[in-house]
Order: structure tokens, then C-alpha cells, then sequence
């Protein structure tokens, strides 16, 4: 076992080979549980299409729901990093669908989170603000603000997150992310705090990075609620 804390470790489940954070205290807060899978003799037909399962026609689990289907029926391999899977694993269609939407988050809005993006930044009621830069941490559990001082907010602890927008855009368009109010607890503490960030003098970069946030969010209340 290494030492380090964000250190990762390779594990065989039945689904296929995950690479998992040594201690589960440090999972990704945009992780997902392994599913329990639907016991073989429970199912005797495809849960999709109803073929009744034979010597010839074999059972699949779907990596990502558990639910037993025929091969038509659980055919392709996806990516689900959400599970920590290293390669593309089976999954059934409906599954498949949701997966492929959420690499794109992977592929691309979390590296937005990840390279930051400037805001001033106030805290609480106080009515002084600072500039500070805000990015995801790399192992996706905090988010760092760095300015003349330095704090981090733990996504698990963040109750709830609104973003902020400056009104429709030019030529009618949809309205354009402008800053972000973020309501959590501080680590020790069952009193919560509110963190108002708006967007500084970059404003195309610092839109990118909230919209970003927005789909971060979405991911993160999905792995509580499951």
C-alpha cells in the first residue's frame, strides 16, 4: 500500500478492472457505487427485449444499471469513468447513451475546472472582496481559491450552488453565465457559509468555467442522491 494519499490501487470486480483510490475517503465526489446485479436466476428473460435466455442466447450484465440482457440487446462497450472502469465496459443501450453524454464532461468541461478560471470573490456578508483564481483540484474534491489568501471548499460539503447570469446576450441569445453563490460548510463546523464568486476581467473564460461548474453540479447530486 503507498503511503500517499491520493494514491490509486487496481481492482478485479466481476464487471472488469477498476483503478480506485487506496483510501475510499478520497473518492471523486462525481463517483459511482458498482451496481448489485440482478441475480441470473431472477432473470430468465432479457429485461429489454424479453428473449427468453438458452444455451445460444447468453446473459449480460450491464456494467453501469446491473439489469441482465441477451447480447443484442447489451452490445457495446463504453467508458464509464464515473465507475473508475479502466477500459470500455458493456453496458446496455439506455445505459450506453448516458455515459457517452458524460465523457464529454470528462473529455472536456472538467479540464475547464481544472485549468480555473479568475473571479472576485466575497465571502459571507463581509463586504470586502478579493480577485482570486478558482480550479478543481485533481482529485476533484475541493475547490481551490487563490488569491493574496488562500481557502479551499470541499464539494461534498457544498448544500447547494446557484449560478449567477448577466441577462440575455447580444442578438437575443441565452443568457450568459456571469458568477456563481455557493452555500457550504466549512470543515468543522454545521454553520454554513455563502461564497460569491463573479467573473473578473476574463469574462469569456470565467463563463466557460461556471458552465462547467453547472454540469459538475448536476454529476455531483446524481452520486449523493444514488
Amino acid at each position: 500500500m503507498s503511503s500517499v494519499p491520493d494514491g490509486k490501487k487496481l481492482v478485479r470486480s466481476p464487471s472488469g478492472l477498476r483503478m480506485l483510490p487506496e483510501n475510499g475517503a478520497f473518492n471523486s465526489p462525481f463517483s459511482l457505487d458498482e451496481p448489485q446485479w440482478v441475480p441470473d436466476k431472477e432473470c430468465p428473460r432479457c429485461m429489454q427485449c424479453d428473449t427468453k435466455f438458452d444455451f445460444i442466447r447468453r446473459k449480460h450484465h450491464c456494467r453501469r444499471c446491473g439489469r441482465c440482457f441477451c447480447d443484442k440487446c447489451c452490445s457495446k462497450k463504453v467508458a464509464l469513468p464515473r465507475m473508475c472502469f479502466v477500459d470500455p465496459v458493456r453496458q446496455c443501450a439506455e445505459c450506453s447513451l448516458v455515459s457517452q453524454k458524460e465523457m464529454e464532461f470528462y473529455d472536456k468541461q472538467l479540464k475547464v475546472l481544472l485549468a480555473g478560471g479568475t473571479f472576485v470573490v466575497t465571502l459571507g456578508s463581509s463586504e470586502k472582496s478579493e480577485t482570486m483564481t478558482c480550479r478543481l483540484s485533481n482529485n476533484h474534491r475541493y475547490l481551490f481559491l487563490d488569491g493574496e489568501s488562500h481557502f479551499e471548499v470541499e464539494l461534498s460539503r457544498i448544500s447547494s450552488m446557484q449560478i449567477l447570469t448577466d441577462g440575455t446576450s447580444p442578438g437575443g441569445g441565452t443568457s450568459r453565465a456571469s458568477g456563481m453563490l455557493l452555500h457550504y460548510k466549512p470543515m468543522g463546523s454545521q454553520d454554513a457559509q455563502q461564497l460569491r464568486m463573479e467573473a473578473a476581467d476574463d469574462k469569456k473564460v470565467a463563463s466557460l468555467w461556471l458552465a462547467a461548474m453547472h454540469k459538475a453540479a448536476k454529476l455531483l447530486y446524481e452520486a449523493r442522491d444514488q
